[in-house]
């Protein structure tokens, strides 16, 4: 895609991008990221499958109203999201149409970015993830980086300056119709089911486009800190700072803090500490583990949240629901949740499988128009392990012994 920039660069500027965004073909290729990702109706309520229906159609006046300059976003639609424990948070949806045009947008701005971006930064960029943050961690754990700054932007997503964030964007984009699209973007109405308000500041969680803004105004952060000789891992908002004294750690705080303030925003004061993870108790958490003395363990919230997700796929009464459908439905969870947690401790594992039969022997015991939980002993002998096993149910404690077996 960059090749194809080219002959709009000035001096370090692309000022003609707008004509490859509102092609027939970047669209296209938009609608298919878009529809791959699935996702809900936006305020307009026209779903994916809706859209799906006159593709074509929609897409070409999408185009034409691009090049007309006539396009004008609709509001986005607040929901909240379940995250456990009571608490929710906040998701913009876009529609479909701007999903797809933020997505070409985004096809066009990313190749531009990824060769100014920080290779200590890791979180939505292509070819990266969280995977390859976590090994980071690990290599420099090996080379003696003992003491870390687990660091916390307070709501940044929502505190984003517009102002300042554009004038990042302005650095290397001169396309005019382009700044205009992501003003547009960052000031879209909000609607909830009881209110509708413009935002002044962050930008909207849920939007394509919102990542790579994100990373675009925490870029300053992976240069500053890495040009003083610290190791910073950051994958989007959430990042730790590698360092080999307390002292070193101590410095890298205020270093962090100050170019928070400069950058109108705000480090949590709670959760933005200085660890030391070989000791215990004063571990840290990152990317849904938990660092302490020389091992890393699923952090006890990333395991109750996959508890919960095990209740809700195995209620005791399930009238209509075959065993077998049940273990279908949780393996697909399962396996997902396992080839990212795989490097936790066994007896994580151990806990998790115990869950899992105890929910599906009160199932059986139900059906059976038995009183109990599945947990006595005549529970466990008339439905053991190998029985469940040959139900197809995926097992962690196995799964975890064979990815640690040497190759």
């Amino acid at each position: 895609m960059l090749e194809a920039l080219d002959n709009g660069v000035k001096g370090g500027k692309w000022f003609s991008l707008i004509d490859k965004v509102h092609r027939p073909q970047t669209l296209e290729i938009a609608w298919k990221h878009v529809k791959r990702n699935r996702g809900a109706a936006g305020v307009d309520k026209v779903s994916i499958g809706a859209f799906q229906k006159h593709a074509a159609h929609h897409l070409a006046r999408l185009s034409k109203a691009m090049r007309d300059g006539t396009y004008a976003a609709q509001p986005v639609r607040r929901v909240e999201i379940d995250k456990g424990g009571g608490k929710t948070r906040p998701l913009g949806i876009p529609t479909v149409k701007d999903r797809i045009v933020q997505t070409a947008v985004k096809m066009a701005l990313e190749p531009i970015f990824e060769m100014r971006f920080h290779r200590g930064s890791y979180g939505f960029r292509p070819g990266k993830s969280a995977k390859h943050a976590l090994e980071a961690v690990g290599i420099y754990h090996k080379r003696g980086y003992e003491w870390v700054v687990d660091v916390d932007i307070k709501s940044y997503f929502d505190s984003i300056p517009h102002d300042r964030l554009m004038a990042r964007v302005r650095e290397s984009i001169a396309d005019g119709r382009i700044l205009a699209l992501l003003e547009q973007w960052l000031k879209q109405d909000v609607m909830s089911e009881t209110a509708r308000w413009t935002p002044t500041q962050g930008t909207p969680q849920g939007a394509v486009i919102s990542p790579l803004l994100a990373n675009i105004y925490l870029h300053s952060i992976d240069e500053r800190l890495s040009s003083k000789g610290y190791v910073l891992i950051r994958y989007a908002d959430d990042f730790v700072i590698m360092c080999r004294t307390e002292s070193e750690a101590r410095e890298a705080l205020r270093e962090a803090t100050s170019w928070a303030t400069e950058n109108g925003l705000e480090l949590h004061p709670d959760k933005t500490r200085i660890a030391n993870w070989r000791v215990r108790r004063e571990g840290f958490e990152f990317l849904g583990y938990r660092f302490e003395g020389r091992h890393r363990d699923v952090r006890k919230k990333s395991a109750d949240s996959l508890k919960d997700r095990i209740r809700a796929l195995t209620p005791r009464r399930t009238p209509g629901t075959s065993l077998e459908e049940t273990i279908r439905k949780l393996n697909g969870t399962l396996k997902g949740w396992f080839n990212y947690f795989r490097d936790g401790q066994r007896l994580t594992f151990i806990t998790i499988d115990r869950m899992i039969r105890r929910r599906l022997r009160a199932m059986l015991v139900n059906r059976k128009k038995r009183m109990g939980t599945g947990r006595t002993m005549r529970d466990h002998r008339t439905w053991k392990i190998s029985f469940f096993e040959g139900k197809g149910l995926f097992n962690m404690v196995n799964a975890h012994k064979l990815y640690r077996q040497p190759l």
